[in-house]
């Protein structure tokens, strides 16, 4: 087998230095760093634009069910659209489609969420005819849809005077790749959004083949499963690490699968869980503006403790849809971003810092939970901690709740260890609840003792 790889490689580096070109396009070679360097040894020459077939279908508030589909090569589909240059412009970009559909693969309802908020042109770009074969074939051809891309964008430019700031890539897996080479072709666009940017073939390979800051004035990121570890933008966000999202049950992508064509394939696709939860925040983050704070840390065990909590005066970075809102977006590269979510929708939390002063009748073992109420009425339990509690002392954790906004009310409640044989009470005497995204903080007052499992409520002080 160790043979077969090694001769499949030298054979692979032995035919570099070929070229395509196309009229409209430009050339395209399988030279370093596109192909036959370490990261890129299966990489080859793309198909050519009547093989990936990219198509544009434009979505408006005027025709939010069906598309429009325009072309640059065909002015007059562009004239008679709902096209309009006083919009924002939105691309969003699919990933490798096999075995499904458009619709199911790619997520457009992303444009339906848009339009609750905001009047834009929303097109799909489409390139299933490049994206349904091999996943190799499919990275070849990521050149040949961002090349399409700027054809376009330069049309607009050039005939309506629509300026590259106000374009907007959203590219999921390679579709985020797609929208780097895009930006690395057109100079000057406003922003793309790598939604869990594809990483086989792309990871630690040059700047030049991949997505990076360098292709638009803002580039955000989010990591959600089988995508591209490294940062790759001025803001990566990490939500619950990057690695495993809740609700799905996979691990990260073995990529020592790279020495098999088909196994890699097929692996790759069966982590859809995780990496569709991308776009899943993204498509919430546009109906939620104040979700998804981020919070910047070094680490994510450094999220976990609390050692960037809570936002500066500033605020923090909101993953997704508004997270350009952030005032030192674009202030240095890589920014590292973390935040948890929830296992299902609605998958935004807020981050809470608790403080529980317990008094006891004397050291208690168990387990300790709260229930908060927020000010829309919401009750939520959540488990506080667990452990030995001394009287007077003061214990300290971090929640990640559905509740945004400030809390109303607080109900204590602890449960004795099994086998713990005292008869002692315990209660809250006072608890501190300090919200991460504004700092504020409330107190709310216990009084006395209670049994285990029962509750003790309590009032603000």
């Amino acid at each position: 087998m160790l043979a077969v790889w090694i001769t499949t490689l030298f054979l692979l580096n032995a035919a570099r230095g070929r070229e395509v070109c196309y009229q409209r396009l430009g050339c395209f070679s399988d030279s370093p760093p596109w192909a036959g360097i370490p990261g890129r040894q299966l990489a080859g020459l793309p198909s050519s634009p009547d093989a990936v077939n990219t198509n544009f279908l434009l979505y408006t508030r005027d025709n939010m069910v069906k598309y429009q589909k325009i072309s640059a090569t065909n002015p007059s589909t562009i004239k008679a659209s709902n096209f309009r240059a006083h919009r924002k412009t939105r691309f969003i970009i699919h990933a490798v489609i096999n075995g499904c559909s458009l619709l199911l693969c790619s997520l457009p309802v992303l444009h339906q969420f848009m339009f609750h908020s905001e009047d834009v042109n929303c097109i799909l770009t489409d390139w299933r005819g490049g994206s349904s074969g091999l996943y190799t074939d499919a990275v070849n051809n990521v050149r040949i849809v961002g090349a399409e891309l700027e054809y376009l964008v330069n049309f607009l430019e050039k005939e309506y005077g629509y300026s590259p700031a106000n374009i907007h890539f959203i590219g999921h897996s390679l579709g985020a790749h797609v929208a780097g080479e895009a930006g690395r072709r057109k100079p000057g666009i406003g922003r793309i959004t790598g939604l869990d940017p594809a990483g086989p073939l792309f990871q630690y390979t040059p700047t030049m083949v991949r997505l990076d800051p360098s292709d638009a004035k803002f580039v955000d990121i989010i990591h959600t499963h089988a995508g591209i570890l490294q940062t790759c933008g001025h803001l990566d966000f990490y939500p619950n690490g990057g690695k495993k999202m809740p609700g799905c049950n996979t691990s990260c992508f073995p990529y020592w699968l790279l020495i098999n064509f088909s196994l890699m394939q097929k692996t790759y696709r069966s982590f859809g869980c995780g990496h569709k939860r991308s776009l899943r925040y993204y498509a919430e983050s546009i109906i939620t503006p104040n979700g998804f704070v981020g919070y910047q840390c070094d680490t994510y065990q450094e999220f976990v403790l609390g050692e960037c909590f809570p936002c500066p005066e500033e605020g923090c970075p909101l993953m997704g849809h508004y997270a350009d809102k952030f005032l030192h977006k674009t202030e240095k590269e890589e920014q590292k971003v973390y935040l948890n979510t929830g296992p299902s929708p609605p998958y935004a939390r807020w981050r809470k810092e608790i403080h529980v002063k317990v008094c006891a009748t004397e050291t208690m073992k168990g387990n300790i939970d709260v229930a908060l109420t927020g000010t829309n009425a919401s009750l939520l339990c959540f488990s506080f901690g667990r452990g030995t509690f001394k009287p007077g002392n003061t214990y300290l954790n971090y929640i990640d709740t559905e509740i945004s906004g400030n809390i109303s009310k607080v109900e204590f409640l602890w449960k004795k260890q099994l086998g713990h044989a005292d008869r002692g009470c315990m209660g809250a005497e006072e608890v501190r609840i300090i919200s991460g995204e504004n700092g504020n903080m409330s107190v709310f007052c216990g009084c006395g003792t209670v049994q285990p499992s029962m509750w003790q409520a309590l009032a603000l002080c």
